[in-house]
């Protein structure tokens, strides 16, 4: 197949370009190259084409021939602040819809967007008393005395996390999140308008080579990486407990293959991970023992809005895109530890 790949150039997508011709298929690779993912200045490598999809008549262009779009081009990270909004409504959201309307125009139906967890918001949680439930807001006198569980909306009871599945409502809690919520919105209107297949692959916690240095938009691996690097400990949030799943950048690559070639029709979410749950603590002590270096240090710190557990469900993209995670993360954090990061 044809495929255009939005955001080729990038620590995701980049695997995914690799991984597309390696399966026979024809990559028509874009990126613009924005300095939140690629130093100043920087060019995009040979066969990728500077493109800002924002441009209508060179996503146009883009589009001659295409089977498929692999959409990945969006700006990362939370956001420092409400400033950063502007950023993300203008690459991620009118991007993703002068893409659509040129898909739509082009009379092409299929696509596999980059969605993320975060449009979960609050991961999933039990009441060892009252089962399932919403969790209450975490207060700043529970965190200042280091009380980091949610608590249960009945009783008051320290609650566990469980997993969560694509059909878990979504609530963005940060200025990234709203964007993917509103990237999926649209996916799901334009194909409810022009029928075919989307997919959108909602990525956890995405490390490995290649990932980008400690920035403010950076992930905790590669902060965590970024302080080793510098002789410092990593230093861990709250108590460590933090649950998340770690995916391989590799893994990434082979689901959105499996998604290309899947052909599901209608709109599908799918949880894109590991299926195997680690601490945030774990991973900071697997990269310091990785490289012999001093043990994290549990701050006890907080940040108020940040989600306490969020741990996926790997099901879905076993069933329906045949994807299983090879990398396990204890030993893909342990490689990672020496793993080149871009500057």
């Amino acid at each position: 197949m044809r495929v255009l790949l939005t955001g080729a150039a990038g620590f995701i997508g980049a695997r995914i370009w690799a991984r597309l011709a390696q399966a026979g298929h024809e990559v028509v690779a874009v990126d613009a190259m924005l300095g939140a993912a690629h130093r100043d200045g920087a060019q995009p490598p040979p066969q990728c084409r500077l493109l800002d999809i924002r441009d209508a008549a060179a996503v146009g262009e883009a589009l001659t021939g295409v089977d498929v779009v692999c959409h990945q081009a969006a700006v990362v990270g939370a956001g420092v602040n409400a400033a950063d909004a502007p950023a993300y409504g203008s690459h991620n959201d009118y991007g993703t819809t002068v893409l659509l309307a040129a898909m739509f125009a082009a009379g092409i139906s299929r696509l596999v967007l980059a969605s993320s967890m975060v449009v979960y918001g609050q991961g999933g949680y039990d009441c060892p008393v009252h089962g399932p439930v919403e969790p209450l807001p975490r207060t700043r006198e529970d965190l200042d005395s280091g009380v980091f569980e949610h608590r249960c909306p009945v009783g008051g009871e320290p609650l566990r996390w469980r997993l969560v599945g694509e059909d878990a409502p979504l609530r963005p809690r940060s200025l990234y999140a709203a964007s993917k919520t509103a990237q999926e919105h649209y996916a799901v209107a334009f194909n409810d308008s022009v029928g075919g297949s989307v997919v959108a692959l909602r990525y956890h916690n995405v490390y490995g080579p290649g990932m980008p240095r400690d920035t403010p938009y950076s992930g905790v691996a590669a902060i965590f990486r970024s302080q080793l690097q510098s002789g410092q400990a990593p230093k861990v949030y709250e108590d460590g407990g933090q649950m998340r799943d770690f995916v391989h950048v590799d893994d990434v690559a082979a689901a959105n293959v499996a998604a290309i070639e899947a052909d599901l029709g209608g709109f599908t979410a799918v949880n894109v991970c590991s299926g195997r749950p680690v601490s945030i603590l774990d991973v900071a002590t697997r990269l310091s023992e990785a490289r012999d270096a001093p043990a994290p240090v549990v701050t006890g710190q907080y940040r108020h809005g940040d989600v306490r557990h969020i741990v996926a469900d790997p099901a879905r993209a076993a069933e329906l895109l045949g994807f299983r995670a090879q990398v396990d993360p204890r030993a893909g954090l342990g490689e990672f530890a020496f793993a080149p990061l871009r500057d």
